[in-house]
């Protein structure tokens, strides 16, 4: 199966939790070693808003903001790349497929301005042709609401990409931070791709959903 896999920034920590980028990696090896095919796009999270931030008061274009941010994503994927022992970090979609295609394995942060890695995401998927898109984020699926502000929200097993537009919107700015970027899944409607975003606290839950078991929410 060929897989593409994008791990929040705010899931990792800020700095990453050591821990954490270990279960990781050794869940992703077992994937890899059972004969699935993973590409690895990971966030920058709280300190790359933190960056763009500073960017900001700095009165520095949206543009650079981006790019602040979209190197702090790369200094995570450097992470993962090197725990992975594939040290590489590729700056463009053709790199990545091809160390896909020789090692079955590679790993990738943000890619230019005026996207985020959720579009990285899925771009990857979409020209690599992925089976499935797995999104690891901090909370167990797609609710009705924010958990974190509306405590009645409910999560949500199923749900269409015109029905994710509506809870998320349309616009792209900067360090946005919504279960999923309005880009990306403008971009995933489009190409029809299949999505389920799981709690990424668990990296286990990878296998749940290779495996096929119900868990988080499946977005088509």
């Amino acid at each position: 199966m060929r897989l593409v896999i994008r791990i929040g920034g705010s899931v990792l920590g800020s700095p990453p939790k050591p821990q954490l980028v270990e279960s990781y990696c050794s869940t992703i090896l077992s994937l890899v070693a059972k004969g699935n095919k993973i590409g690895l796009v990971v966030g920058g999270g709280k300190l790359a808003r933190e960056f763009i931030h500073i960017a900001k008061k700095l009165n520095l274009s949206r543009e650079k903001q981006d790019t602040i941010a979209i190197e702090i994503s790369r200094v995570n994927a450097k992470l993962f790349s090197m725990k992975l022992g594939i040290d590489l970090v590729p700056r463009n979609i053709n790199s990545m497929i091809s160390n896909l295609e020789t090692k079955g394995i590679g790993v990738m942060g943000g890619l230019k301005p005026g996207i985020t890695t959720d579009t990285v995401a899925a771009i990857l998927s979409s020209k690599w042709k992925a089976d499935l898109l797995i999104k690891c984020s901090d909370q167990s699926g797609i609710y009705s609401a924010d958990p974190k502000v509306h405590s009645n929200a409910k999560k949500l097993d199923m749900i269409t990409y015109e029905e994710l537009t509506k809870l998320v919107g349309e616009e792209h700015r900067p360090g946005i931070h919504t279960i999923v970027d309005p880009i990306a899944v403008r971009y995933l409607k489009r190409q029809r791709l299949k999505m389920v975003v799981v709690d990424g606290y668990d990296p286990t839950n990878l296998i749940k959903v290779v495996e096929g078991k119900k868990i988080g929410t499946t977005v088509y």
